[in-house]
């Protein structure tokens, strides 16, 4: 990784290699006391790859699971939150704008 990518091996970041069939992933990531590698195989259709430009790929935690799982990883978004109208009224009931009523 060191020589290939110009990246320690030691930077948190986890490496994910494939097979030419795209049904097995290597992975490696340091732990803290070493590296520790991993093997999946999948018994039945294949890991959805994309063209990689650079020889690097970043995928957030979400499209990761997804890769690992073996779904397409490229439908996994994030949703759009907001926080829950309850919490926008305790926000105005017990916030800094105005008084508790009791």
């Amino acid at each position: 990784m060191q020589s290939h990518f110009q990246k320690k091996p030691s930077d948190g970041a986890v490496y994910v290699f494939r097979a030419k069939r795209a049904d097995r992933l290597k992975m490696i990531w340091w732990d803290g006391t070493g590296l520790v590698m991993a093997y999946k195989r999948l018994e039945q259709n294949a890991f959805k790859w994309p063209a990689i430009r650079d020889g690097v790929l970043r995928l957030d935690p979400a499209q990761f699971e997804a890769l690992f799982a073996g779904m397409d990883w490229r439908r996994v978004t994030a949703l759009e939150t907001r926080p829950p109208a309850a919490a926008e009224w305790l926000g105005v009931r017990f916030g800094q704008a105005h008084k508790p009523i009791f």
